[in-house]
């Protein structure tokens, strides 16, 4: 199974683009994750596909170890690609939020987007390493 993440945005950083590659290119192995950057909210909203994750501050925090078993399910019902948005500085809308199978809090903190593909992207190998049994994460 493939995991794409849309953001609005380039990250503009030489340390975050550094910070993201090196967690896609461990990810490789275990869920291969795609960043693909898009100009604006209407050419994500073009370009994403279902399952679509929607990242918002109002959606559902889920420990590493329920978000690696949420991707489990995914994979053993057969789905091909998972599609994580991860919008603007303004967000996504009441529709947006709708549109999607989950909307996925990072924190309840406000987060800038560039940071939020950071957090996601360590995330998604961190459920990749808990599906294969790796050892990187520790639950605790």
């Amino acid at each position: 199974m493939k995991l794409r993440i849309l953001a609005v945005g380039k990250l503009k950083d030489p340390g975050l683009e550094a910070l993201v590659g090196e967690w896609v290119k461990r990810s490789r192995s275990f869920l291969p994750i795609e960043l693909v950057h898009v100009r604006d909210l209407a050419a994500l909203r073009a370009k994403a596909v279902q399952p679509r994750i929607v990242l918002d501050e109002r959606g559902v925090e889920l420990r590493s170890t329920q978000l690696a078993d949420w991707l489990r399910k995914l994979r053993e019902r057969g789905t091909r690609q998972v599609d994580f948005c991860i919008g603007d500085a303004h967000g996504f809308d009441d529709e947006d939020r709708a549109a999607a199978e989950k909307v996925l809090a990072l924190s309840q903190l406000t987060l800038p987007h560039r940071l939020a593909q950071v957090l996601l992207v360590e995330q998604l190998y961190r459920a990749g390493t808990i599906l294969f049994g790796h050892p990187y994460h520790h639950d605790g």
